[in-house]
């Protein structure tokens, strides 16, 4: 099923969800997500992201039916490989996860957008056994690997039934997606030209990824990024917050993304009672970062860093 981006693909999956399913996503995940679950009357569980398990939770996590009533279906929604940590699941644990989805009164919300950001590629359709008999979702776009954004192309694979049922709603609830943008996203999927965008995606971050990540050990960052996407997700030190490194950032034109947006457990209403286990923890994009501006986008941002530790310690001294 076609759609007009990857985010009215996933929206429309959690909308028609039944009220027997209940979702398992992780403690962190891409902030969009529970704007989505929160608009469509989800109900979810938090699956635990720390340290301890690496941000990187076991398959069996999301499928967990200790407390769980019989007729209770499970969904994970999982973004692989992860925004906005980069952890992915691949060769016999992405097989594992996806034989678990395909078990009777399980599911998956597997969101693909970054399948070419990994060494290999990752998808879990290889490992899907009987799409037209499970609950098996699958999210992709050109968005990232095919590096088109602005066309608004994006997709949902999943069994014939539930295709139907996403196209009937398309026909009144959205309109479709424009025949031009069709025709741009059918060249973009030309297979040899998915190969070279395949290649060069991986060669490219591959790099960047690592190369960031030295650069991020050695001003004495906690790196927990996994080998997947283009963010690295990063720790700050004791006594900094996410939240004021931002504010400095933005004062010399750049950003990072806090930790507590991408909290799924953050109440929406605002709570200000809850208090997110994340506040040194941010995400750092290098997806759009030219190669050529690799040494003054560390300069920028050790610069800004050694000067919050700065002020930090004098106002504790």
């Amino acid at each position: 099923m076609v759609f007009a981006g990857g985010r009215p693909g996933i929206y429309t999956v959690m909308a028609f969800l039944k009220e027997h399913i209940k979702v398992r996503i992780g403690n962190i995940e891409w902030p969009a997500y529970l704007d989505i679950l929160t608009q469509t009357n989800t109900e979810y569980e938090i699956v635990s992201f720390t340290k301890e398990n690496g941000f990187h939770p076991s398959n069996s996590e999301y499928f967990d039916r200790v407390g769980v009533n019989e007729d209770t279906g499970l969904m994970p929604v999982i973004s692989n490989p992860q925004n906005p940590s980069g952890q992915t699941r691949w060769g016999e644990e992405l097989r594992e996860l996806i034989e678990m989805a395909e078990q009777a009164g399980n599911g998956i919300l597997l969101d693909e957008a970054y399948e070419m950001f990994h060494s290999p590629s990752v998808s879990g359709i290889e490992f899907v056994q009987d799409l037209d008999n499970s609950n098996i979702f699958l999210a992709g776009a050109c968005t990232k690997g095919l590096q088109s954004p602005g066309i608004r192309i994006g997709w949902i694979i999943a069994s014939k039934t539930n295709i139907e049922t996403m196209a009937n709603y398309s026909s009144f609830g959205m309109g479709g997606v424009s025949h031009p943008s069709q025709h741009y996203a059918v060249m973009l999927l030309e297979p040899e030209r998915v190969k070279l965008a395949r290649k060069a995606v991986e060669q490219h971050y591959n790099w960047q990824r690592e190369r960031y990540g030295k650069a991020f050990e050695e001003m004495g960052l906690g790196v927990y990024t996994g080998d997947g996407g283009f963010y690295h997700w990063l720790e700050l030190p004791e006594g900094l917050t996410s939240d004021e490194l931002n504010k400095r950032l933005f004062k010399r034109g750049a950003a990072i993304l806090c930790a507590s947006d991408c909290d799924m457990a953050r109440p929406h209403s605002k709570d200000p009672s809850y208090e997110t286990p994340y506040t040194r923890f941010f995400r750092f994009s290098f997806g759009p970062l030219l190669p050529e501006t690799f040494e003054s986008d560390i300069q920028l941002f050790s610069e800004v860093l050694e000067e919050y530790k700065q002020d930090t310690m004098a106002d504790n001294a």
